[in-house]
């Protein structure tokens, strides 16, 4: 019981603070999905990213690629260690969302499949056409939407 709080206390105050946002975030976002739709959840985390941030990348691509994969890692984090289990979807949102508040730019990749008589959907987390909270190939297996999502500021311009 008491191992996880020790790790906890290990990791640095960055990722102790992107763990506790992300598992706040997570139940937010899967109750306004269910509540208010995509859309709204999206609108409404992309309010709350500052208009100065978004879009901007880190100056040091190397620090940049540690800043998005601890981020991704306290994602998936938290999404374990959370009541319920969180979707792609929700899981992406949260990922997308944290990385703008660091500046740093990305976009949310949703894709289908039709496996047998089933229809699957799968959503991930691309930062300059590479995705980041994929530990395996798993987006390779779906045709994904040519346009990325979020894309509320895009369709004001």
């Amino acid at each position: 019981m008491w191992e996880p709080l020790r790790r906890f206390s290990r990791l640095d105050p960055t990722a102790r603070g992107l763990f506790l946002r992300a598992s706040a975030l997570l139940p937010w976002i899967a109750l306004n999905l269910r509540l208010r739709g995509f859309r709204a959840t999206q609108a409404n985390l992309q309010k709350r990213i500052p208009a100065a941030s978004s879009g901007m990348l880190l100056a040091d691509s190397a620090e940049l690629g540690k800043q998005v994969s601890l981020t991704a890692r306290m994602v998936r984090s938290a999404a374990y260690r959370s009541l319920g289990t969180p979707t792609c979807l929700e899981k992406s949102l949260a990922l997308w969302w944290l990385l703008g508040r660091q500046g740093i730019a990305s976009n949310v990749r949703i894709g289908v499949r039709k496996g047998g008589e089933k229809f699957e959907a799968h959503a991930w987390v691309e930062c300059d056409g590479v995705p980041v909270n994929e530990p395996e190939e798993v987006h390779k297996h779906y045709a994904g939407f040519d346009e990325s999502f979020p894309m509320v500021e895009q369709a004001k311009k």
